[in-house]
This record gives structure tokens, C-alpha cells and sequence, in this order.
């Protein structure tokens, strides 16, 4: 199934995309699309530390996803 991904802040300048789609199995959850993240992208190891929403609405790791979600990849963000 596909799934779009949006990255912010940091993590765009890592993958070096603001979005990508990508093709995964059907039944994988947000832990495990973390997981399979990590593992298409290294650069992105501390994506544990990141907030996650699909369809606009924050997501925990249990979340399935399901064909054409949009999932946004947030990391935290710092300032002064």
C-alpha cells in the first residue's frame, strides 16, 4: 500500500526530501514504519525522539496504517 511521508525541520535536511511515498506491507504500524524509516534512511536514528501524525492527527506507535495515509514525521523543536 501507499503511503505519503512528509518530513519537517531537521529531518528534511537529512533525507534530503520534504516528502517522499513510499510502497509497504499491508498491517504495519507506526513502530514499525519508524522502524522501516530507519532503516531506508539512517540519518534519521533519533526518529523515536520525533512526534508522529497521520492524517493530520498526532499518532502513537500501536496506530496501523492504512493505503494513502499521510504520514508527517516532527521533530522536536528548540529555540531561544
Amino acid at each position: 500500500m501507499k503511503i505519503k511521508t512528509l518530513f519537517f525541520g531537521i529531518t528534511s535536511d537529512l533525507i534530503g526530501e520534504n516528502q517522499l511515498d513510499f510502497v509497504i506491507e499491508n498491517n504495519l504500524s507506526i513502530k514499525d514504519f519508524k522502524q522501516f524509516l530507519i532503516e531506508k534512511h539512517p540519518s534519521i536514528e533519533n526518529i523515536n525522539s520525533y512526534a508522529i501524525a497521520v492524517n493530520e492527527e498526532y499518532a502513537e506507535d500501536d496506530l496501523i496504517l492504512k493505503e494513502n495515509d499521510v504520514v508527517a514525521i516532527i521533530p522536536p523543536v528548540s529555540g531561544g
